[in-house]
């Protein structure tokens, strides 16, 4: 399920009791989307590594009242009634049989020796897949029944819509447009590779340093050796942020890029700079220069970066043409 539409799940499913639990390599933004998912709603959300639990610690100790022995249930759980969230068990399947036997009941019955959820607490829960090369344990049958499965599947157009909000360096951006393949790589013997939260570390470093070459030997040890080179050869030869700035002055009548790569590059940066007006001036009088596949790429991406593209005359021109690519 691509992580929009999981998006869209949990939106849809938050006001129910029965838990969700997402399946996804490392790296690919699943604890991400539940805690944009508590932003969004303004709920708390209680982030618990399963992986790092005793059995204990979700029973509580026991205390003696009236000679009787008590059961004092965590603090990190939550106790006030009227509060509503969403409880958050991360790595869960990298937590020992006996903290997993300990999470049957709270998962399914909400409850737990003497403590139970409040009732506008969601409980949600995801881990990564032995295929990941992951300390996991086999999720006991019984804990997984208590669960509905959702399966992450990386998509590049659902990243590039969070990488343009998010302002991932252009460069990344329209590498990966290029490369999608390397947004996610198999887990290897190195411990750098390629993951969406690698490359968003990657942007940073860019950001930082003001280039892949200038930060190559980190990137290197960032998204893996491999990809890193790629990128460098991409900066050297493909974006042209001077060639770009020449375009934007001269929307009408400039040589726009017949290269595959170029057009990416340069629909990534004018996404990146769309939420300024020059910027989207210019970029909507190119949606009639553009091969119209491309066209709508940068239609998309611009609005992605700053809703007022809509109202550039340009756009609207070009929807009225190519309604039917928007499809």
């Amino acid at each position: 399920m691509r992580p929009k539409r999981i998006a869209e799940v949990l939106d849809r499913l938050i006001d129910q009791h029965w838990p969700a639990f997402i399946w996804g390599p490392p790296g690919v933004g699943k604890s991400a989307i539940v805690r944009e998912l508590a932003i969004e709603k303004g709920l708390e959300l209680i982030d618990v590594r399963s992986s790092l639990l005793d059995p204990t610690d979700l029973r509580g100790i026991p205390a003696i009242v009236d000679n009787k022995a008590v059961w004092c249930p965590p603090s990190f759980l939550p106790s006030d009634p009227k509060s509503s969230g969403i409880l958050f068990l991360d790595e869960i399947n990298a937590a020992p049989p006996l903290v997993q036997a300990s999470l049957y009941q709270l998962v399914l019955d909400r409850r737990i020796g003497e403590y139970e959820l409040p009732e506008n607490w969601w409980i949600v829960a995801a881990g990564n897949r032995s295929t990941d090369k992951s300390v996991v344990f086999r999720l006991a049958s019984a804990l997984a029944n208590r669960f509905m499965h959702i399966d992450f599947d990386v998509s590049l157009e659902d990243w590039k819509s969070w990488a343009v909000s998010k302002r991932i360096h252009p460069t990344v951006v329209g590498f990966l447009s290029l490369r999608p393949e390397l947004l996610l790589e198999q887990v290897g013997d190195s411990p750098a590779y390629a993951t969406p939260r690698t490359w968003e570390m990657a942007s940073d470093v860019i950001h930082r340093f003001g280039s892949t070459a200038e930060s190559i030997d980190l990137l290197m040890g960032t998204v893996g050796e491999g990809p890193a080179a790629e990128l460098l050869s991409y900066e050297k030869t493909k974006f042209r942020a001077d060639m770009f700035e020449k375009i934007v002055a001269k929307p009408k009548t400039e040589k726009l890029p017949k290269d595959l790569s170029e057009v990416y590059a340069l629909t990534a940066w004018l996404a990146y700079r769309a939420d300024e007006v020059l910027i989207r001036q210019a970029a909507a009088v190119l949606l009639e220069r553009l091969p119209a596949e491309f066209a709508v790429i940068v239609a998309r991406d611009m609005i992605k970066g700053s809703m007022s593209f809509m109202k550039e005359p340009g756009y609207k021109e070009f929807v009225k043409s190519h309604g039917e690519l928007f499809v």
